[in-house]
């Protein structure tokens, strides 16, 4: 199953091109409509004391559409405006790959070269790691990120670009053979902004302002180097704790080139135009952009140069989605009728179906109808009795995907999902049966038998895929069984420990001095379901029967090795 998890951005104020209606000329919806309605959405972000963000709307080149709304800066009570600078995240990526395709354009580069010519002191994993796997999220590195993150660091910790080299040297083999599978890979576009420098001599930021952003007249972009460094005019991030409350958040110490532009929405005008009318770059470049990555077995992906490209109700359109942490933006083109859609925000906890809404009400007369499955995707059920959800609760298979397994939990009144390889997120009750995700379109319904047991659920995403109750073939150790994995676990390759111990109910507990504690799910022999930053756990065996390691994975990072000390 293929899910793409969509971000967004935000700005308020309506701004409308000199002498033009509001009506966007993509679209026959009145004016008194596009205002309602846009101000419904954004409703939950437009107060002074919620982070907000900016939306945009371009076509032929115009701004036709442009709205900030809510607070760039809760401390100092200063207004999102349009002309607020905020950080993009990944949709920085297609600003990095750009600049790579330049300076193969100036016959600097080549796509086919080997990052070890570069950087000689990677290893030699056995297969030539070109820039072009890079670009493509193919290289068989891990993740730095999930990386990272399962060697007990956090977000906020200062991270250099340095030890992207480091992470790869201690890697002692690729999770995959260059350009036979896809999986997306911050630290490729780190190591390419990094060839950048390499091949002109010149700081990431100074170039990519000498021959991208002054070429553009993007007066109000840059490339933040250091999450310490001052941005005049930007948004801080924003995120929540438990109990809802705003907290400041740093942006990644190492983003560079994966991400770390910040912008405006106007800026981000100039840029989408030359998509359709060339001043850096020309139109054999954005159509090399613009094209899908094949794998070496022949199968496409749905992925360029730091481009999504897909469809949205049948209308082509090339996307990214950016989240640098409390940062949030949505970047949409669809090129058939050149028009844009654009949102961005400081606010982690965004709707990220606002951008989709946003084109579906410009565009929607260019668009197939879209097919309403009569799911509450929006309004939350007041009366749920929070107790009522346990008889939810537990793990459910996708039928298409057996491997892909749904796990629902509470916590008090808050109710909880994760997917394998996937973060935890909260879900919220539509009705007495139904619930909803509020960062992606998604929702399931939980299915009730004849003797009122509730074996079945439905996932509402792209489509409607039944999940069964894992409950017959759940394997059930011993407390002897689950005895022979304690122990002290070491992995070279990140430099961590952890600790593995027998908690309440003879549940195996994943222990770092970190992370915390983690309760480890049986799943089937030998294997077991954690949560973020490890996942899966996959237990190895002497020839003697005799637990030797285990291999850990979280997504994006495959079977990291753990020895039993």
């Amino acid at each position: 199953m293929k899910t793409i998890l969509l971000v967004v951005v935000i700005l308020f104020n309506f701004i409308l091109t000199k002498g033009q209606s509001i009506v966007s000329v993509l679209s026959r919806v009145p004016e008194n409509a596009i205002r309602q309605q846009v101000d419904e959405w954004i409703m939950p972000y437009n107060n002074d004391s919620t982070p907000g963000g900016v939306i945009l709307v371009v076509h032929d080149g115009s701004i036709v559409f442009q709205k900030a709304f809510g607070i760039a800066n809760l401390q100092h009570h200063i207004p999102f405006t349009v002309s607020t600078l905020t950080n993009i995240g990944s949709t920085s990526k297609q600003f990095t790959a750009f600049s790579i395709a330049l300076l193969q354009e100036k016959g600097l580069l080549d796509f086919s070269d080997d990052i070890r010519k570069y950087f000689p002191e990677l290893p030699d994993l056995g297969s030539k790691v070109t820039l072009a796997r890079l670009i493509s999220h193919t290289s068989g590195y891990p993740e730095i990120f999930n990386t990272l993150m399962m060697a007990g660091l956090n977000f906020s910790d200062q991270i250099n670009r340095p030890e992207v080299i480091s992470l790869i040297q201690r890697q002692p083999e690729l999770q995959n053979v260059p350009g036979e599978v896809w999986n997306y890979n911050n630290n490729g576009y780190i190591l390419l902004a990094m060839v950048v420098e390499k091949i002109t001599g010149t700081s990431f930021d100074k170039w990519m302002k000498d021959n991208i952003f002054d070429i553009l007249d993007m007066k109000n972009t840059l490339v933040r180097m250091d999450p310490q460094q001052v941005i005049s005019n930007s948004a801080q991030g924003y995120g929540t704790d438990e109990e809802g409350n705003f907290r400041e958040l740093t942006d990644l110490y190492v983003s560079t080139g994966a991400g770390g532009i910040y912008t405006t929405a106007g800026d981000l005008a100039k840029w989408i135009a030359n998509y359709f009318n060339p001043a850096a770059g020309d139109k054999n470049l954005i159509d090399m952009m613009t094209t899908p990555y094949t794998l070496n077995s022949g199968e496409k992906t749905n992925y360029g140069f730091g481009l999504i490209i897909d469809k949205l109700n049948g209308l082509e359109r090339f996307q990214h989605g950016g989240a640098d942490v409390p940062h949030r933006s949505q970047f949409f083109v669809f090129p058939a009728v050149n028009g844009a859609v654009v949102l961005l925000s400081n606010n982690a906890g965004i709707s990220q179906d606002i951008a989709v809404k946003i084109a579906e009400l410009f565009l929607g007369d260019v668009m197939e109808p879209k097919k309403d499955d009569g799911f509450n995707y929006d309004l939350e059920y007041p009366g749920f009795i929070p107790d009522s959800f346990d008889e939810f609760a537990g793990r459910f298979a996708i039928e298409e995907a057996p491997d892909f397994v749904m796990e629902f939990t509470r916590e008090g009144n808050k109710y909880f999902i994760q997917a394998t390889g996937q973060p935890r997120f909260e879900i919220f009750p539509g009705s007495d049966s139904t619930f909803f995700l509020k960062v992606i379109r998604a929702g399931v319904t939980f299915h009730r038998n004849g003797e009122g047991k509730v074996k079945t659920i439905t996932l509402h995403q792209n489509g409607l895929h039944k999940a069964n109750r894992i409950t017959e073939n759940i394997w059930q150790p011993s407390p002897d069984d689950i005895a022979q994995y304690t122990g002290k676990y070491f992995s070279e390759e990140l430099e961590t420990f952890y600790t593995i111990d027998v908690g309440e109910d003879n549940k195996l507990l994943l222990r770092h001095r970190r992370t915390g504690d983690i309760i480890l799910g049986e799943s089937k022999p030998d294997v077991f379901n954690g949560k973020m930053p490890i996942l899966v756990v996959k237990f190895m065996r002497d020839a003697q029967g005799k637990a030797t390691g285990f291999k850990a994975s979280n997504g994006r990072t495959i079977d990291v090795w753990f020895e039993k000390m």
